[in-house]
């Protein structure tokens, strides 16, 4: 039976609205129904054991929830910017502007480190000035909506925050820096071969969307990226839940203490090979936090697992000297040193 438009259109705004009271209605009573499901099964309170169930019941449903809202809205806002639109923003800015916009686009990208090279080589061969796409290269990997979801979530409003303007900073103040060395010479010779035709098909407009299929868009982000996470959520949290349990509090605090200058550089040393992402790391990071180690020091950490990765450098050799991989990865690095010192001296 076909429907009216405006009959179809009220039945799909009252079944979000539904959903939205759901969510909130199952999102406010996790924490009650972890403790509930935990020692019904008969273990122990304060046990080990107890305490990394409890934390993994609570948080794999809690963090799932938040993806899910998040995704779909970022979604939706992600139609407003296509790579050609994106494109057109970023070619004619002054350099300045132009870090600071490719570091805020980053944000709504939800790109690892390796997946975002395509997007940058997109930019380098449509004229985007080198140091702006250096500044979403970092941005887009390390501030994204699911970093940002699972730290609003398991540390609240004032440690993502302060994630996100740490994050953006580096992003900006790494891309201004590496755009005054004038550093082209260092891109290989065929991305700027091919940037007049990048230039032309960037210029196509666009047809504009339907509400209707920008939300359509949000609900694919959903299936796309909850879809692809789930799994290092779940691993993640699992981690988390072990170290929380079963790891003693001293062990970790003198690790990843504030009182040892040496805990910073090393945390970003066993990042960078590390290779995961937001999702896998993070609940690492609240269960590293529970035990003591220093949040600068563990910042810094979640950093360099999820800004920088050896992999990342394969792919960009395609388009960059190692020179200028080198330079980038150091760059970037330092920023990030920089952050976790700051941040262990100052909270």
């Amino acid at each position: 039976m076909d429907f009216p438009p405006l009959f179809r259109a009220v039945i799909r705004w009252t079944i979000t609205v539904f959903g939205l009271v759901a969510w909130w209605q199952i999102y406010r009573h996790l924490a009650a129904i972890s403790i509930w499901l935990t020692y019904a099964a008969g273990l122990s309170r304060g046990s080990s054991l107890g305490v990394a169930v409890e934390f993994f019941v609570f948080e794999v449903p809690k963090v799932m929830l938040l993806l899910i809202l998040v995704v779909f809205a970022v979604g939706v806002v992600r139609t407003f910017f296509t790579p050609e639109r994106t494109r057109r923003l970023l070619t004619g800015q002054s350099e300045s502007v132009g870090n600071i916009l490719a570091a805020l686009l980053g944000i709504v990208t939800p790109f690892c480190s390796c997946s975002a090279v395509p997007l940058f080589i997109g930019f380098v061969t449509a004229g985007v000035p080198l140091g702006v796409t250096f500044s979403f290269l970092v941005s887009a990997p390390m501030v994204n909506e699911v970093a940002l979801v699972l730290l609003l979530g398991m540390f609240g409003w004032k440690v993502a925050a302060l994630y996100l303007s740490t994050g953006l900073a580096v992003a900006i103040v790494a891309g201004w820096t590496l755009g005054k060395l004038r550093l082209e010479r260092y891109v290989e010779p065929w991305v700027y071969e091919n940037a007049t035709a990048s230039n032309v098909a960037a210029g196509a407009e666009l047809p504009s969307m339907t509400w209707y299929a920008r939300v359509q868009s949000g609900f694919a982000a959903v299936r796309e990226i909850v879809g692809r996470v789930w799994l290092y959520v779940v691993l993640g949290i699992a981690v988390g839940a072990g170290i929380h349990g079963y790891v003693p509090e001293n062990f970790m605090a003198s690790i990843m203490g504030r009182s040892t200058w040496w805990s910073v550089p090393l945390a970003v040393a066993f990042g960078v090979p590390m290779y995961s992402n937001a999702a896998g790391v993070i609940p690492i990071v609240q269960a590293l936090l529970g035990k003591g180690a220093a949040l600068g020091t563990v910042l810094a950490f979640m950093m360099s697992v999820i800004g920088l990765s050896l992999p990342e450098a394969i792919i960009l050799r395609q388009v960059l000297k190692p020179r200028l991989i080198a330079l980038f990865f150091g760059v970037v690095a330092s920023g990030i040193l920089l952050v976790g010192y700051l941040f262990n001296l100052v909270l």
